[in-house]
C-alpha cells in the first residue's frame, strides 16, 4: 500500500511549473487579445468607411450661380483632418440608403437639396426678421457596430462643423458689403451657417440591443460548438472504454471498444453534426422565443445556426483529437481569446491594430456573426456579409476534415495508438463490465 500523503504532491516541482507556465501564458494571451485589441480604437482606426451625400440644388448668390454643398463636400473629400481615419464614400441618396442597408457604411453626411438657398436666405430681407439655419444631417448606422457607427458619428460631425465654419468664412467675405444691414443674429449665423442634426440612417427595432443581438447571438453559437466538443470528446471516450466517468461519488468504467484514432473523430464528428441540429434549435427558441429578440428569415437563421455549432464543434474536437489535453487550451484560445475581439462586432476591424486586423480575415466568430447580422439587420442579403459566413464555414470545414483525419491517419500508421497493445489486457481485466 503506498503511504505518502495525497497533498504531499504539492511538494513536486513539475506540478507548480507546469500549472504555473499554463495557466500564466493563458492569462498574458487573453490580456494581449482582449485588452491590446481594444485599448486605442481612435488611434488604430483607418479608413473606416462613412458616406458622403450631397443632395444640394444650389441657388443663385450675388448673380452667380453656387452649390454651397459641393464645396462642403469636396472640402471634406480632401482634408486631411481624419489623417486617414475615415474614408469618405461620395455617392448619391440612393445609393447610400443601399449601403447602409447592407452594412458597408459606419454613418454618413447628407446635404439637403436646399442648403444653399437656406444659407442664401440668411443675407436676405427674411434674415431681418427670422434668421433660420440650415441643416447638415449625420447619418448613423448601429446595425454595422455600435462602437463603428458612434466613431463615425463623432468623425462626421467634427467634419460638418468644420466646413460650417469654411463656409461661413467664405460667405461672410463675399458679403460684407451688406453686413452691416443685417441683425446681429444673422451675422452670427452667417458665420457659422450649418446646424448639424443626427438621425438613425438605418433604424432597427427596440429588441435588437442596439446593433448587437447579432454578435452575443454569434457568439451563442461559437460556445455551443467549442463546449459541446469538449463534451461529446470525454462522452465518446467513455463509452469506448478509453477513460472512467465521475458521476459524482460513482466512478464508472466501460469494457474496453479498441478503436483508431481517425473511427473516435469520426464518431465524435458524427454525433456533433446530430447534436448541433437540437443545440441549434433550442438556442434560436430561446433566443426568439422565450427572450424575444428581433428576428425575421427563421428558417434560414436555424439552418445557419445549425452549421455554425456543427463547424466549430468539429473544428474544436479535430484540435483535442489532434493535440490531446494541450488541445483544450488551443480551443479556448482559437475561438474565444482571438476570436471575440476580432469579431467586427464591438470594435470595427478598421480600429483594430494590423495584427488583428489579419486575424479578424479568418477568425470564426468573425465570419458567423458577419452572417447572424445580415440575417437579423440585412434582410439576408448574400453581400451584407452572408455569403462571406457560408463560404468560411465551408472552408473552416474542409480544413478541420483535412488536417484532423491526415494527421490522425498518420498517428494510426506509425501505431501511435491511445493505449499501445501490451497494455490492453491489463486494462480490459480491471474495467467494470455494462
Amino acid at each position: 500500500m503506498n503511504a505518502i500523503h495525497p497533498f504531499r504532491v504539492l511538494r513536486a516541482r513539475p506540478l507548480w511549473i507546469a500549472s504555473g507556465v499554463i495557466t500564466g501564458v493563458l492569462a498574458l494571451l487573453f490580456a494581449v487579445f482582449y485588452v491590446g485589441a481594444n485599448i486605442d480604437p481612435v488611434g488604430h482606426m483607418e479608413n473606416l468607411p462613412v458616406g458622403l451625400v450631397n443632395s444640394d440644388k444650389g441657388a443663385d448668390l450675388g448673380g452667380k450661380q453656387v452649390n454651397l454643398g459641393a464645396q462642403i463636400t469636396e472640402s471634406i473629400k480632401k482634408s486631411d483632418e481624419s489623417g486617414g481615419k475615415i474614408d469618405w464614400k461620395v455617392m448619391d441618396e440612393k445609393q447610400l440608403k443601399v449601403e447602409l442597408g447592407k452594412g458597408k457604411l459606419y454613418g454618413a453626411l447628407v446635404v439637403p437639396d436646399d442648403f444653399t438657398s437656406s444659407v442664401t436666405a440668411l443675407t436676405g430681407t427674411a434674415a431681418t426678421t427670422n434668421p433660420v439655419r440650415p441643416h447638415l444631417t449625420v447619418l448613423t448606422n448601429q446595425s454595422a457596430g455600435s462602437l463603428g457607427s458612434t466613431l463615425a458619428r463623432q468623425a462626421t460631425t467634427t467634419a460638418a462643423e468644420a466646413a460650417s465654419l469654411h463656409v461661413g468664412k467664405g460667405l461672410t467675405a463675399q458679403t460684407e458689403a451688406e453686413q452691416a444691414k443685417l441683425p446681429a443674429a444673422a451675422r452670427v449665423l452667417l458665420a457659422d451657417p450649418a446646424a448639424i442634426t443626427v438621425k438613425d440612417g438605418h433604424p432597427l427595432d427596440s429588441h435588437s440591443g442596439l446593433g448587437l443581438t447579432a454578435f452575443y447571438y454569434a457568439l451563442l453559437l461559437v460556445v455551443c460548438g467549442m463546449l459541446s466538443a469538449n463534451v461529446i470528446s470525454g462522452q465518446v471516450d467513455h463509452v469506448l472504454g478509453y477513460t472512467h466517468n465521475d458521476m459524482g461519488p460513482l466512478r464508472i468504467h466501460r469494457p474496453l471498444i479498441r478503436a483508431t484514432r481517425v473511427q473516435t473523430l469520426a464518431i465524435s464528428s458524427t454525433l456533433m453534426i446530430s447534436l448541433s441540429v437540437l443545440m441549434g434549435t433550442l438556442a434560436m427558441a430561446g433566443a426568439v422565443g422565450l427572450m424575444g429578440m428581433h428576428a425575421s428569415h427563421l428558417p434560414l437563421l436555424w439552418l445557419y445556426s445549425v452549421a455554425a455549432i456543427a463547424v466549430v464543434g468539429i473544428g474544436a474536437l479535430t484540435l483535442l483529437a489532434v493535440f490531446g489535453t494541450p488541445g483544450m487550451l488551443l480551443v479556448t484560445l482559437v475561438f474565444i481569446a482571438m476570436s471575440v475581439p476580432t469579431a467586427n462586432a464591438t470594435t470595427p476591424i478598421q480600429a483594430l491594430p494590423g495584427f488583428y486586423r489579419f486575424l479578424a480575415e479568418f477568425e470564426p466568430l468573425r465570419q458567423i456573426s458577419g452572417g447572424i447580422r445580415s440575417i437579423l439587420y440585412f434582410d439576408a442579403q448574400g453581400d451584407a456579409g452572408l455569403t462571406r459566413g457560408w463560404v468560411m464555414m465551408a472552408a473552416g470545414l474542409v480544413v478541420a476534415a483535412l488536417f484532423g483525419f491526415g494527421v490522425l491517419g498518420w498517428y494510426d500508421r506509425k501505431g501511435l495508438h491511445r493505449i499501445p497493445a501490451e497494455t490492453e489486457h491489463k486494462h480490459a481485466k480491471t474495467a467494470v463490465p455494462e
